[in-house]
């Protein structure tokens, strides 16, 4: 343990060098390595959670540099994985980073999560969130979920039998959303707070966004928090079904 690295968390009562194992030996998977994973990624790294995996299929277009603050001019063409991977090893060498340049799918996406004891929905479709939401409801792993909106963003925490799920908040549909607006800072704030509810997660310690969810507007400054309950007829997480 780099002590010197990490000690202005080791001096938190809450934390200590116990607190800092914990970090050490946790696994983190952030799907999505744009707007909401560059903020997570560079925070986790920073804390130091032991294995990071990044999962993205997608490359480094100039467009993305308005918020995706992982990434920069000279790489664009790369893999944001890829990308993401040399920047966190140079910000802290002593983490293990895996990258998965893929999509992530029914097939696919068991073989992946099972290794890990987080996972943080760092994406911009439907699809993939319900994905998500379903398999870490069956497999028993917590899911940081977190979504934007032009000045707006949402952030809740999923464990079965703890609070709702995704698909308890929002049902599933098979509508196209229309792809929103998204000021670049408001990215920053979800994913800020996405990576605490992991080291909350990871340490044991302070209440998680579980039954509740945080909603931030930047446009007025406001953070509000408010009541979510489970869904008796949800057919992803009910005991019901």
């Amino acid at each position: 343990m780099d002590k010197e690295r990490y000690h202005r968390q080791l001096i938190i009562p809450e934390f200590g060098e116990a607190g800092q194992a914990k970090l050490t030996n946790a696994k983190a998977l952030i799907v999505g390595v744009g707007g909401l994973g560059s903020p997570v990624a560079f925070y986790l790294a920073a804390a130091g959670i032991g294995t990071i995996g990044l999962l993205d299929k997608d490359i480094i277009d100039v467009s993305n540099l308005q918020r995706q603050i992982l990434h920069s001019t000279s790489r664009l063409g790369t893999a944001k994985v890829k990308s993401g991977e040399q920047v966190l090893k140079d910000l802290n060498p002593e983490i293990n980073i895996i990258t998965y340049e893929i999509q992530l799918d029914d097939k696919n996406i068991r073989q992946i999560i099972e290794g890990f004891d987080i996972v943080i929905a760092a994406v911009d479709n439907l699809e993939t969130r319900y994905l998500l939401n379903r398999v870490c409801i069956k497999m028993g792993i917590a899911l940081v979920e977190g979504g934007v909106f032009n000045w707006d963003g949402t952030v809740h925490t999923i464990i079965k039998g703890q609070g709702p799920c995704y698909n308890c908040l929002y049902p599933e549909v098979k509508t196209t959303p229309r792809v929103p607006g998204v000021i670049g800072p408001i990215v920053g704030l979800v994913g800020s707070f996405q990576a605490m509810e992991v080291i909350k997660f990871v340490l044991g310690k302070g209440e998680l966004l579980t039954d509740r969810m945080l909603l931030i507007d930047g446009f007025n400054s406001a953070v509000t928090e408010i009541k979510v309950k489970i869904n008796d007829q949800c057919p992803v997480c009910s005991n019901k079904n």
